[in-house]
């Protein structure tokens, strides 16, 4: 609420201003307020609080002087002195307004005099007549007052570290963003312009540093460089979990939508490819800044002033369409966002966790920091706020954690003499993510050349039969990297042009160290007579040909393969290990074989590319004295037999 007192207690625009009723008498006090007030209106404030002095030497019960001094210093950013107006105020008379109590309930409020602030708001209800403004406003204020109150006399745990001189500078460093690995840290810093010339808000723009940590050490922070760095200002990255997906503000080009836009590059062959704005339906004649983009790359946050926004900035989402192009971004909806504004989200890497600034839900005052989790696009659970010390009375934004949940990192001044650091600090329980990250990698190969594939890669967590992660590997070394929660069971397909479609599953259960990665390198075979692939995520009843429900993606994924692929016949082939008689294996793994067969037909293949057979235990992968060597030996294939 904009703290205009003298709008609320004096009508300057009023013609015949000596025709206002004063709580003075003095025509001489009258005079110095009268100049003083012609002072404020011309944003004199020096003399306007000259005039406002002596107006009060004459008559120190002369309210309206202490009113438009208070507003001076609101305006002036001097709120210690502004609060001492207010209280002269309360002194010279108490029940002179219910806004003077909520003005100075409020300031105190933001200088985390919270005790003070709950003390003074709780006044305002004991007039009568409040607007309804009024009331609203504090209401909301002594929420929050009473929040920050509670949070310093019950603090949480805190021990932020600095990430010391090869991260930062005597300039500022902010908006951190790391891989999925840790091992790879961006950064933005306020240069200046031309080291030549003294630094200066005139002579800094802001760049992209990167960093590297090597044997647990951050090496020295160097210059993005270009394409992606440029004369202009460059702000908030956000990447990928294999860094090779990079997105960020930029304000004022002359490719812009609005004032600020959100921009795009990917590395290519090592290098990182010439920034483009992502364009609609994501930028707008609006303000869009501080994206964050999911780990897979297929959901990207962001903050907006957009059409639709509920208070002054929202938090937004977009989803990746199969072509590649944004859909239509949702706002998150008013768990969430408020009438005031919400930025800087972070989306963590296990795709539910949510960390955001805010100054509409309860907080110590500015911006503070909050977490919630996500039910669906709209609805989220109630924001939690990190606590006091994490989150003080002035700005906390910028915020990112590392995949396991353990670790934060933000920018901060309040520890160094130089402006702003990044710090690093544990999170304590309440806060964390719901479920730790770890990832899979490796690199996809051609399995006769040994070069790099790029293929399509997605996952399907098996015990929910949905997509959870869907990546390209890199054409360039056929590397990838998937972010993937720990206590699931996945099924892995991978695609590519000209190769065989090609499964694997693999269990993220039990795992004792996130930190350590799923590797899993793929040597893809050409689409080829005689080739053959296994369908490692068709899963029958145990002894019976029945399909279980999580086979559909598996065989949905093989229906997409032949269509593509429509001169290719294949026979599909089951397989058993070697417990029972021959004859019984036989027919079971012939059953097993014709359902699948049947299953493609049901859904549009033509049965002239198809045919199958039953093995039994005749033609084993694997030992079957070991029970790991007897589930490989059951399985589902299928073989190039025409094309």
């Amino acid at each position: 609420m904009k703290k205009i007192v003298v709008i609320f207690f004096v009508v300057f625009s009023f013609p015949g201003f000596s025709q206002i009723s004063y709580s003075t008498k003095s025509k001489r006090a009258i005079k110095y307020f009268e100049m003083a007030r012609r002072s404020y209106s011309s944003m004199n404030y020096s003399d306007a609080l000259m005039y406002l002095d002596k107006a009060k030497k004459i008559d120190k019960k002369f309210i309206e002087a202490y009113l438009l001094a208070a507003n001076i210093y609101e305006e002036t950013y001097k709120f210690d002195k502004e609060i001492e107006e207010y209280k002269q105020v309360i002194n010279l008379d108490p029940t002179y307004s219910p806004k003077v109590y909520f003005f100075l309930g409020e300031t105190e409020y933001r200088m985390a005099y919270y005790d003070d602030a709950v003390r003074h708001l709780k006044r305002v209800f004991d007039f009568n007549n409040v607007s309804p403004t009024i009331t609203g406003y504090t209401r909301s204020v002594l929420k929050k007052a009473k929040f920050a109150a509670y949070a310093v006399k019950h603090p949480v745990p805190f021990n932020p570290e600095n990430l010391g001189p090869n991260i930062n500078t005597i300039y500022d460093e902010y908006w951190p963003s790391l891989t999925i690995d840790g091992k790879t840290l961006f950064i933005t810093r306020l240069v200046p312009k031309d080291p030549n010339y003294p630094y200066s808000q005139m002579n800094s723009q802001e760049d992209f540093y990167v960093s590297h940590k090597v044997n647990g050490k951050w090496t020295k922070a160097v210059p993005l460089g270009p394409p992606i760095n440029t004369k202009n200002n460059e702000g908030a990255p956000t990447v990928t979990a294999d860094g090779h997906s990079y997105y960020f503000t930029a304000c004022n080009r002359s490719n812009g939508y609005g004032k600020c836009d959100l921009y795009f590059s990917r590395m290519v062959g090592g290098k990182w490819t010439k920034p483009v704005n992502i364009g609609p339906p994501i930028n707008t004649k609006a303000w869009e800044s501080q994206p964050s983009v999911s780990a897979d790359g297929r959901t990207l946050y962001f903050a907006s002033s957009r059409p639709g926004t509920r208070g002054k900035m929202d938090i937004w989402v977009s989803h990746k369409l199969p072509d590649g192009h944004w859909c239509k971004p949702i706002n998150l909806g008013d768990s969430i966002n408020t009438d005031l504004s919400e930025m800087s989200p972070f989306i963590h890497p296990d795709g539910r966790t949510l960390y955001f600034a805010s100054e509409g839900w309860p907080g110590m005052g500015g911006l503070d920091l909050f977490v919630s989790y996500k039910i669906n696009d709209t609805t989220w659970t109630t924001p939690v706020n990190l606590g006091y010390p994490i989150n003080t009375n002035g700005d906390e934004i910028g915020l990112i954690v590392d995949a396991t949940g353990s670790y934060a990192m933000f920018s901060s001044s309040r520890s160094t003499k130089y402006g702003k650091d990044i710090y690093r600090f544990p999170l304590y329980n309440k806060i964390k993510p719901k479920l730790a990250v770890t990832y899979v990698s490796g690199k996809i190969v051609d399995a006769k050349t040994g070069k790099p594939v790029e293929a399509q890669i997605e996952l399907i967590d098996l015990d929910k039969d949905s997509l959870v992660a869907a990546v390209n590997s890199d054409g360039e070394d056929g590397s990838y990297v998937v972010p993937l929660p720990v206590e699931r069971n996945y099924g892995m397909s991978i695609e590519s042009k000209g190769y065989m479609y090609h499964s694997e599953n693999f269990s993220l259960k039990n795992i004792k160290d996130p930190q350590k990665p799923y590797r899993k390198d793929v040597k893809l075979n050409p689409i080829a007579i005689g080739n053959r692939s296994v369908l490692k995520n068709i899963f029958f009843e145990t002894d019976s040909y029945v399909l279980k429900p999580e086979s559909k993606a598996e065989l949905n994924k093989l229906i997409k393969f032949l269509k593509m692929n429509p001169n290719v016949k294949i026979e599909i082939s089951g397989h058993t290990d070697n417990r029972g008689s021959r004859e019984h294996n036989i027919k079971l793994s012939l059953n097993r074989a014709r359902t699948v067969y049947d299953y493609l037909i049901a859904h549009g293949i033509d049965k002239n590319r198809l045919s199958y057979n039953g093995y039994g235990f005749d033609k084993p992968i694997a030992t079957n004295d070991t029970p790991e060597g007897r589930a490989l030996n059951r399985r589902t294939e299928f073989k190039i037999v025409g094309m």
